[in-house]
């Protein structure tokens, strides 16, 4: 990669790392949200939907215009309203108050991460995507290392607005980092159609298109399967294993801390072996730590450790090709519109999962969370049907080495 690609990667590693920061630490801090407004895990799953939820219908909207502008421009202010819907997480004193800026903040989170995948996308050819992926999706392993056990220090030591204060104003300082280093990425403008696009062409072009349909049939089973089991991961181990809240930092630290590692080196793999083949190998695997988890009855340390580190590096390991492979079946015309589509129906689908499992569990009266398996075991149902349908995913863009590398001279 040249210098001029690493800062870009460097800089989109920054804003997803304080956008997922801001999603993932409202999971650990369930224990503590769930004690504090006296809430059932329904309500708690409402609390973690309503981002979701909220994110997704933006995101939708935004894919009819995300490719009638820079990605810059459409980044810059979806961003700076991500941080001021995070700052007024901060401020928020009561759940009905926090419910409404988690919904504010997830109106502007919402388009980010589409604007980051096409912005790589453009950027980057098909044959070294991957490795890039990989390295922007480092922003999660560092969330989870340094961001989470840091996010729950700050939170026992002086309430759970605290995180979202660190989050609001290391956002102010990536909001100077995108001004000053990202390019315009304007390449998909540059031989506008002479037709007149019609309003809706963003969703008529998907529809008419069983690939790209395929595609999003993916990512809509992948996340039924992801998001049902990580928001009650920390409830349930604290209130049915008696794991330590003052713990709960570790699993965070250990398994994103592997991904640090894991990261690069499976976008590298999916390049040389191919992204499908990988993929499998991985949700294979990934549902071994799948069942660990929700069927899990033991509080020892290196158990709970051991199993959340797996569960993160296989989890990680088969959405780095998945990005990889959805990315790729559209044009770069038409790119940013889809992804955008793409990662909204991702968040709506995140919602809805959460929802769903929220439903099935139940607390009981000494406060142990009841179903658990259930929701592992639809969760493990999802990802083996992904399988199936990742192989008729077909890649459409795949342009001369570096062509579009070019933008960055801009």
């Amino acid at each position: 990669m040249s210098q001029k690609e690493k800062l870009l990667l460097f800089v989109l590693a920054c804003l997803n790392f304080t956008h997922i920061m801001d999603f993932m630490i409202m999971m650990p801090l369930g224990p503590q949200l769930m004690r504090h407004f006296d809430i059932s895990p329904q309500e708690f799953g409402l609390l973690v939907s309503a981002y979701s939820f909220s994110a997704g219908l933006s995101g939708f909207f935004v894919a009819f215009i995300a490719d009638k502008f820079p990605r810059k421009q459409i980044m810059l202010i979806a961003y700076t309203g991500f941080v001021v819907g995070t700052l007024a997480c901060a401020m928020a004193p009561t759940f009905g108050l926090l419910m409404a800026a988690r919904t504010f903040a997830g109106v502007f989170g919402g388009v980010l991460g589409a604007q980051v995948m096409s912005a790589v996308s453009d950027v980057f050819e098909y044959e070294r995507r991957a490795s890039a992926m990989g390295v922007v999706m480092t922003a999660f392993s560092v969330a989870s290392v340094v961001g989470v056990p840091l996010g729950l220090y700050l939170a026992s030591e002086f309430s759970w607005h605290a995180p979202f204060w660190f989050v609001g104003i290391v956002g102010i300082a990536v909001i100077g980092l995108i001004w000053r280093y990202v390019p315009r990425l304007d390449g998909h403008l540059q031989n506008p159609s002479p037709l007149k696009t019609p309003p809706f062409a963003a969703l008529t072009n998907i529809l008419s298109d069983t690939n790209q349909l395929r595609a999003l049939w993916l990512t809509a089973t992948i996340m039924l399967g992801h998001f049902s089991i990580i928001p009650f991961i920390a409830p349930f181990l604290t209130a049915n294993a008696h794991f330590s809240e003052n713990k709960l930092y570790l699993i965070y630290a250990v398994g994103g801390g592997l991904t640090l590692f894991t990261a690069p080196l499976v976008g590298k793999f999916a390049d040389r072996q191919g992204k499908y083949p990988v993929f499998v190998i991985f949700a294979l695997l990934s549902m071994i730590p799948m069942w660990l988890i929700t069927n899990s009855t033991s509080n020892h340390l290196f158990s709970v450790l051991g199993t959340a580190a797996i569960f993160f590096v296989f989890s990680n390991g088969r959405l780095i090709p998945t990005q990889a492979m959805t990315s790729s079946v559209v044009l770069p015309q038409q790119r940013g519109s889809f992804m955008a589509i793409n990662t909204s129906l991702q968040l709506l689908m995140q919602s809805v999962a959460v929802y769903l499992a929220g439903l099935i569990i139940q607390k009981m009266p000494d406060g142990k969370l009841l179903h658990y398996d259930w929701v592992g075991y639809g969760a493990m149902l999802f990802i083996f049907f992904s399988i199936f349908i990742a192989k008729t995913v077909k890649p459409v863009d795949n342009p001369p080495p570096h062509q579009e590398s070019e933008m960055l001279e801009c």
